[in-house]
């Protein structure tokens, strides 16, 4: 493999590409949770896609320990810059709609429309939209209008030199032309100390002076840096490699090119890195250990092609043991399982070992049984891994996925064996605490509800981190009632679970067992015991340790001398999108109100799908906290309410409850209405292209488009009516439409005959698709999350008017 000229030319490029992915995610991208036909029968019985129900961590932000102070100006600098950056915000703010539109689309008239803008204008407003000019000029390669307009940029507003100074030496590096770079580059930490680009700056400044062929001058820029973040980059560490490479240093080099690619092999730089071992004929010395994990961190990132490719070139390393070969012969087989290639000839071909290496090749040969639907050879497999390999995590993986199997069969008796085996003999595995809550619901489902009870309370006192413990509380709830007539003890698990997991869907089960109940007398004491047989009451359990998750530190105002957060702003205005967090965050103080001041910026220009992302990677357990530890303003981006005249006007002309479809447009698109999914759904409620067809033959729209789709209130109105007639044809039980809206009507049909069931709470847990089951229930959720949240924000308007 040959390098480009500038060491960091491929870096870059994949930085940027991701760069450009996320600021256009208002286009075509995958949806999680479609309809019909998306959910996987082989991994339903998975519980990877289920959300922790806890833990209770506070809330947390990532904050970057500094090894050098973050520079600060003094009070009265910040408070001027913030006034000077808001002036140039308001005299932009008519450039947004034509920067963003030329951040996405980069068409010629959208170029002319902001370089028009630019013309008419002057000083922040006009260097805003050079910046964009100049931003979008990079991304399409066409370097020097890039730097042009970034030396525009940079005369009409100093606010905005830093970036348009770095990104302009991109653009002169990328083109070639090194030394006008480096002249932009020299000083920049000096010159912009608080610029988000200057931990990146030392490594871009390192590439360019290698290209210059100064290494002495590069390595002196890197030196400079070793203080301060930047040496946590993954860009400095190859950079440091290529300096190193350069002055002739090769062992220094190699060290370095190899820690970068073991510490980080899925980084654009390891690919780099590599190509310089390679290079330097020094791809040799790393080690068939260090191979193997180079090949494992593949395979776990789902690269089974590359995985495969590293596995077999290790196959043929010279100086492996035989147990060694052994190994990668195996892991190779287990990518081509993978990737739907590998056939049991394939497998028995294998060593037969009594290693892990032959308990790995037994597993497959079972997933292989279980392809085929072989069960009297799965069965076999699995009772021959027991006595072989009765240690091996190998056996763990072969009893879940057996108990997956036979649970999409209904065969809930043999289903209960494999999963029993793995929670008592690896009650530490991954598996353990999905395996264990499954025994117990297929045996409640089976009618042996002592076992199950049993079941239920070792789950909570086992697992009471594990998503399923929720669902464990409540069914122990339910026996309470029914089997052991302890309503009081019914209603404790009730609480708890209101208490910890407020926004949960078995909270909302639990309030109404609650408001069944009525009032109960207080129950036996955690771990009270009774006098004939010395033995714990059942289910007595101490439940003291569910607990709300604690407040997070929030705030929803912002601080009037934060130069970070106006520029952001001012970002905004100039498309520049990618940079937003990183100039919020930029700001030593911003971590109590950065994730709402970014989502803020992104729901200004009604990217509400965008807003609402940001604000679930900043608060992940939201759905654990009471609304009063979180402010308003945070509830109202988590659950936005976009197009709400047209949600309420079409869910009315249907009977339907509004917040039922806001809750699915939610969980569906995330209210990006430009959003295609890989099963080819389209728009907020996700509809197919024909379903769409059907629906607007019905509403009489002639000459029907699929783009259509992508208008919103085109494809609410059309969705509505189809949730509509999907409801009816489940006989108006909104739980089996939505599971039919997501899986598919026959599915649906199928699991509807599995029944009978107590009541929809049994159907929704008793649904084998996982990814089904957390679609119904987060919909479910939702939609009273959404009720609550305007009562509460009712309830706070008139406490403030009464405080008046």
């Amino acid at each position: 493999m040959q390098l480009p000229s500038s060491p960091g030319f491929l870096f870059r490029r994949v930085s940027r590409g991701l760069a450009i992915a996320l600021s256009m995610m208002l286009t075509i991208l995958p949806i999680y949770g479609q309809t019909s036909g998306t959910a996987s029968a082989k991994n339903s019985g998975s519980s990877a896609t289920k959300t922790s129900a806890k833990p209770k961590s506070a809330h947390k932000k990532t904050i970057r320990h500094h090894r050098r102070r973050r520079y600060r100006a003094s009070r009265a600098v910040r408070r001027a810059r913030t006034a000077r950056i808001r002036r140039a915000f308001i005299a932009s703010s008519e450039l947004r709609p034509m920067a963003q539109q030329l951040a996405t689309m980069r068409t010629p008239e959208a170029y002319a429309g902001v370089n028009a803008y630019a013309r008419r204008h002057s000083g922040d407003a006009a260097a805003a939209a050079y910046l964009a000019l100049g931003h979008a000029y990079l991304l399409d390669h066409r370097y020097i209008e890039a730097i042009e307009n970034f030396r525009m940029a940079r005369e009409d507003s100093e606010e905005l030199g830093d970036i348009a100074d770095f990104l302009a030496s991109e653009a002169a590096h990328d083109s070639g032309n090194n030394v006008d770079a480096e002249a932009l580059l020299h000083g920049f930490a000096a010159r912009y100390p608080d610029s988000i680009f200057v931990d990146q700056a030392p490594e871009l400044e390192a590439d360019v002076l290698l290209a210059l062929s100064n290494p002495t001058g590069a390595r002196a820029v890197l030196a400079a840096a070793e203080d301060t973040d930047a040496v946590d980059r993954v860009g400095y560490q190859l950079a440091m490699g290529q300096v190193e490479y350069a002055l002739g240093q090769q062992d220094a080099a190699v060290t370095d090119f190899k820690r970068l690619l073991l510490d980080h092999p899925l980084s654009g730089e390891a690919q780099i890195a590599r190509a310089r071992l390679t290079e330097m004929g020094a791809e040799s010395t790393l080690t068939p250990v260090e191979l193997r994990s180079l090949a494992d961190a593949y395979y776990n990132a789902g690269q089974y092609n590359e995985a495969a490719e590293q596995y077999r070139a290790l196959e043929l390393v010279p100086e492996l043991s035989v147990a060694e070969r052994n190994s990668f012969a195996v892991a190779l087989a287990g990518c081509e399982l993978k990737l739907h290639r590998l056939t049991p000839a394939d497998v028995q071909a294998l060593p037969d070992t009594d290693d892990e290496n032959g308990a790995q090749r037994l597993y497959l040969l079972m997933e292989l049984a279980r392809d085929r639907d072989d069960q009297d050879d799965q069965q076999r497999i699995v009772s021959e891994m027991e006595m072989r390999f009765p240690r091996s995590d190998w056996l763990a993986e072969a009893l879940y996925s057996s108990g997956n199997m036979y649970l999409l069969k209904r065969d809930y008796p043999n289903a209960v064996t494999y999963y029993s085996y793995l929670a008592e003999h690896f009650p530490s595995h991954k598996y353990a605490a999905a395996a264990h809550w499954r025994a117990g619901w297929l045996s409640y489902r089976e009618g042996q509800f002592a076992a199950a009870a049993r079941l239920f309370d070792e789950q909570i006192e086992r697992y009471p981190s594990a998503a399923e413990t929720v669902s464990a509380l409540y069914w122990r709830g339910r026996l309470y009632e029914s089997m052991d007539h302890y309503p009081s003890l019914a209603a404790a698990n009730y609480r708890a679970i209101i208490r910890a997991y407020p926004h949960y869907f078995y909270a909302q089960m639990a309030q109404m067992r609650l408001t069944s109940l009525g009032k109960v007398q207080p129950g036996p004491e955690p771990g009270l015991t009774s006098p004939a047989s010395n033995d714990r009451l059942p289910g007595a359990l101490d439940l003291d340790h569910f607990q709300p998750m604690p407040e997070p530190k929030l705030v929803d105002t912002f601080p009037a001398d934060s130069p970070h957060l106006a520029k952001a702003r001012l970002l905004a205005n100039a498309g520049l999108n990618e940079y937003i967090a990183e100039e919020i965050e930029a700001d030593p103080d911003s971590e109590s109100w950065s994730a709402l001041a970014e989502a803020q910026i992104y729901a200004s220009y009604d990217e509400t799908f965008r807003a609402l992302r940001a604000m679930k990677r900043a608060l992940p357990h939201a759905s654990e906290a009471p609304f009063s530890a979180i402010p308003l303003a945070y509830w109202r981006i988590l659950f936005p309410e976009p197009w709400w005249p047209t949600i309420r006007a079409e869910a009315e002309k249907n009977n339907l409850d509004p917040y039922l479809v806001v809750s699915l447009i939610r969980q569906e698109s995330e209210f990006n209405p430009n959003a295609v999914s890989y099963a080819n759904a389209w728009g907020l409620m996700q509809l197919l292209p024909s379903v769409g067809r059907i629906m607007a033959r019905e509403e009489g729209m002639p000459h029907f488009q699929t783009f259509q789709l992508l208008d919103p209130e085109t494809n609410i109105r059309l969705g509505t009516r189809y949730l509509r007639q999907m409801i009816d044809r489940f006989g108006g039980v909104e739980e089996y439409a939505l599971a039919a809206y997501n899986a598919g009507d026959n599915r649906v049909v199928d699991w509807e005959a599995a029944g009978p069931y107590s009541g929809i709470d049994e159907f929704v847990e008793s649904i084998p698709f996982t990814q089904t089951r957390d679609y119904v229930q987060a919909i479910l959720r939702n939609e009273e999350t959404y009720r609550a949240i305007d009562q509460f924000a009712s309830t706070q308007s008139g406490l403030t008017r009464a405080a008046r």
